[in-house]
């Protein structure tokens, strides 16, 4: 009587097994067809944001603008132009609709979130100035389906552009006045986790960004402001097969923006209007430049590298 009792009492299995399939694989069926491994890449889609009211009354000297006042409806043309040449291209734009009304720094998307082949990283910016940008972009990237894989927190500061993808197995992150060790770890922890093999930068005290002294053209070939990248980057991208360029011109790489440019696809980029010699030198590797007036753009101390955050390459 006891064996049968214990008969009508088991209890059965659940008789369910989850689906056991990766996030990257999922990403696209669950949330959208996002993810970026590679800053060359065919471009797919963008984030920005078109400068709004934030653009139209601030103290240049509180947000690191240039002193010279800004046309507010040149800008407004010049950031449509860049983004009809992505448009054009067949890149989808996405647009950070709102904003905060004191941040005209947030026409440079790029610092405000790393993509990665399973979502974004949502930074923290180091700037006072800036902080808080970062909310109305995690709002838009919710909008349009990109999966926030973590957002910078405790005492981590972390921008998009202090990270710059070599291939999909191998990043280098930066720190400096943009990024500290705990937004480091934070960033490192997110990519080693997907299998991809961090690089250390020390970024100079006189640049801010990894954009602003290397960018790559195509997947080998790169280009560098010679004097500011250390040399075991440098070595580590000629080990993996990089052509390096190095540009031709301090003034253009600190004034112009020269190093500041946006593949289109590996081979082909967008620079700013105003860097000759860089584009010569570019025009002469068999690299197709297109160019952009980017002037009223550039007195926020940035071009368009800064104001394109990649949601999807390749």
């Amino acid at each position: 009587m006891l064996e049968n009792k214990f008969d009508i009492d088991a209890i059965p299995g659940e008789r369910w097994f989850p689906k056991e399939t990766t996030f990257t694989e999922d990403i696209k069926e669950c949330w959208g067809d996002y993810g970026v491994c590679s800053e060359v890449d065919t471009l797919k889609a963008v984030l920005m944001r078109r400068p709004g009211k934030e653009i139209e009354n601030f103290n240049a000297e509180e947000v690191r603008f240039s002193d010279e006042p800004v046309d507010v409806e040149l800008i407004r043309k010049q950031h449509d132009d860049v983004a009809k040449i992505y448009s054009d291209f067949g890149a989808k734009v996405f647009y950070v609709d709102e904003q905060r009304e004191d941040r005209p720094n947030a026409v440079f998307c790029r610092d405000l979130v790393f993509m990665t082949p399973e979502g974004a990283i949502l930074a923290r910016p180091g700037m006072a100035a800036r902080r808080g940008e970062e909310r109305y972009v995690a709002q838009a990237l919710a909008k349009i389906g990109v999966p926030i894989l973590t957002s910078i927190a405790g005492d981590g500061i972390f921008e998009g552009a202090c990270g710059m993808w070599v291939d999909r197995h191998t990043c280098v992150v930066s720190t400096g006045s943009r990024c500290n060790k705990s937004g480091y770890d934070q960033v490192k922890y997110q990519l080693e986790r997907m299998g991809v093999e961090v690089y250390h930068m020390q970024q100079p005290y006189s640049n801010i960004h990894i954009d602003g002294l290397m960018n790559p053209i195509s997947n080998d070939m790169v280009l560098i402001h010679a004097g500011q990248v250390p040399y075991d980057i440098i070595d580590m991208l000629k080990k993996k097969g990089y052509k390096i360029l190095e540009a031709p011109s301090r003034t253009e790489v600190r004034e112009a923006f020269g190093c500041n440019f946006v593949a289109l696809e590996p081979g082909h980029i967008v620079l700013p209007e105003g860097n000759p010699r860089t584009q010569e030198l570019l025009e002469q590797n068999g690299v197709k430049v297109e160019t952009v007036d980017i002037s009223e753009i550039r007195k926020g101390k940035g071009a368009l590298h800064c104001i394109t955050a990649y949601l999807k390459r390749g």
